[in-house]
């Protein structure tokens, strides 16, 4: 059973989602009604549970600059390569960013930049699996699932600097 949960945020509102005892998704919510529908239609059960609160919790202290590591078991859904990307973006530290290219390095595709970008995009859980921390080559802003806002607002709460 999948059990989901909205809550909302100085940076909007965001969803979280878990499976057998592993948060599987933290996002930004877009219309939650709608969102709640679509996943009440695919068997998601809207609860708070001890792991989804432990998470809000976890997630509310990173917004307010007191939390830099969480403590929560994750379970994204991608392909091996999606994997690979997103446990390489959990090595960089708290207050530092790298780059597409160096975080394909890192999960052993020297020349996939581009194809680690399309990973960090699909990535489903957000701030703990710290996207938000990888910049373009230049050491440019770039895209971002939650939009450009919102990365912004992590890197200040990092004290990350970024160009436009």
């Amino acid at each position: 059973m999948r059990y989901g949960y909205f809550f909302e945020t100085q940076v909007g509102c965001l969803y979280i989602e878990e499976e057998e005892g592993f948060l599987v998704q933290l996002g930004k919510a877009g219309e939650p009604a709608a969102k709640k529908a679509a996943e009440e239609a695919a068997g998601v059960c809207f609860q708070e549970t001890a792991l989804l609160r432990r998470t809000k919790e976890e997630v509310l202290e990173y917004l307010k600059g007191e939390r830099k590591c969480f403590d929560i078991p994750l379970r994204p859904d991608g392909t091996a390569f999606q994997k690979r990307i997103w446990e390489a973006l959990q090595q960089i530290p708290w207050g530092e960013t790298r780059t597409y290219g160096q975080i394909a390095v890192m999960a052993g595709c020297e020349k996939g930049a581009r194809a680690a970008g399309q990973a960090c995009n699909k990535n489903p859980i957000m701030i703990l699996v710290p996207c938000h921390r990888v910049m373009g080559g230049d050491g440019r802003l770039t895209g971002f699932g939650g939009g450009l806002p919102m990365k912004r607002a992590f890197l200040t709460i990092e004290g990350i600097p970024w160009k436009e």
